[in-house]
């Protein structure tokens, strides 16, 4: 145990002025694209009491509070700090901006959300794990799409043996736009897919390599189109398709098992998921030639999915993992596993979309 942290994971003078059984202090840094989202649901949430918003746009952060509530702005990250009910920090800016603000928040005895991906290296990303480990908080990756209701199910089909034997993961990402002049399409699209993937079908298998290739048709400096392929220790194959230029937008994901097959179709609200009871049976024990394939298809199920927003079980599992002293679903490995795959990519893309080996990911 880390000298000056209690046996529940906090600072004496963070859990003495909060006791436990009240809303989680939080603080939100960055009012931009997703900060706003964060607060929205932070105030919706009775786990967690919002108390500052941080950005150095004065404006911004005061248009995104609203001129009537209590919740105060600041401009510089020291002035949330200061104020001893503050538990916790949801931290939405850059990637590049990560690591700085989570060190600063970690060394200050504070517990740090992070918006995907948890930063713009594996390196940076294992100095803030390394760092929340010693100083005994909890570090989340805000991979959101793992707590949405239809990946949840996925993995329950999966974890329960209901698809059988997954064979393949082939997914979709894509639309026109927005183009990001910071990164490249895979460090913005791909963390979606890679920590979904890393969630539904993870447990139980290595990744042995990722390969990369990238178009750049536009000039921006960096590939707006992406295809990446991973490949497991136990034959599994996962495919991803990324694209700023697409005509129109296409958010599909399909996991393949030897019994089952599952679609998820993110853009379609009323029938996200469905369960195809399909699939190829290869007959006997002849050889490739000689067997005589058969095609099964049976009924197509739809699973009742009760809609709610990824993003309040995001900051409920932050708040239960803080309160009991455990691990959130998506924690820093989480996010590193991500970043290392991102990486490779990168790697992989520079060469020609040669595949990389990767090593298990050893954390400390």
């Amino acid at each position: 145990m880390t000298a000056g942290v209690t046996e529940n994971g906090y600072r004496p003078h963070l859990s003495a002025a909060v006791p436990t059984a009240q809303p989680l202090g939080m603080a939100v840094v960055g009012a931009g694209y997703w900060g706003p989202n964060l607060v929205r649901n932070a105030l919706a949430l009775p786990e967690t009491e919002l108390r500052w918003v941080c950005d150095r746009d004065l404006v911004r952060a005061r248009r995104v509070v609203g001129e009537q509530t209590p919740i105060k702005v600041a401009g510089d990250l020291e002035e949330v700090l200061a104020d001893e009910f503050v538990e916790a920090v949801a931290i939405a800016t850059p990637p590049a901006t990560h690591e700085e603000l989570a060190l600063r928040c970690i060394e200050a005895g504070r517990h740090v959300l992070i918006e995907k991906p948890l930063a713009d290296s594996l390196a940076a990303g294992r100095r803030i794990v390394e760092a929340a480990a010693r100083h005994g908080v909890v570090v989340h990756c805000d991979h959101t799409f793992c707590y949405t209701p239809a990946v949840q199910k996925i993995r329950e089909l999966v974890v329960s043996g209901e698809i059988g034997t997954p064979l393949y993961y082939d997914s979709v990402r894509v639309n026109l736009g927005l183009i990001q002049p910071e990164v490249d399409v895979f460090w913005d699209l791909a963390p979606h897919d890679i920590s979904i993937l890393d969630f539904v079908l993870g447990d139980g298998r290595e990744l042995d390599t990722v390969a990369a290739q990238g178009a750049d048709p536009l000039g921006v400096g960096h590939p707006c189109i992406g295809y990446l392929a991973l490949a497991f220790d136990d034959g599994l194959q996962a495919h991803c398709h990324l694209n700023w230029l697409s005509p129109t937008k296409i958010r599909t994901t399909i996991v393949g098992g030897s019994e089952r097959m599952v679609l998820w179709n993110d853009l379609l609200p009323t029938q996200r998921l469905s369960v195809f009871d399909c699939g190829v049976d290869l007959g006997g024990d002849l050889s490739p030639r000689q067997r005589r394939i058969s095609y099964r298809t049976g009924n197509m199920v739809a699973p009742a999915l009760r809609e709610r927003e990824a993003l309040s079980g995001v900051l409920a599992d932050f708040s239960d993992a803080i309160r009991s002293g455990g691990s959130p679903l998506t924690d820093g490995e989480a996010g590193l596993r991500v970043l290392r795959v991102l990486e490779a990519a990168e790697t992989s893309c520079a060469n020609g979309g040669t595949p990389v080996p990767l090593r298990p990911l050893a954390v400390a």
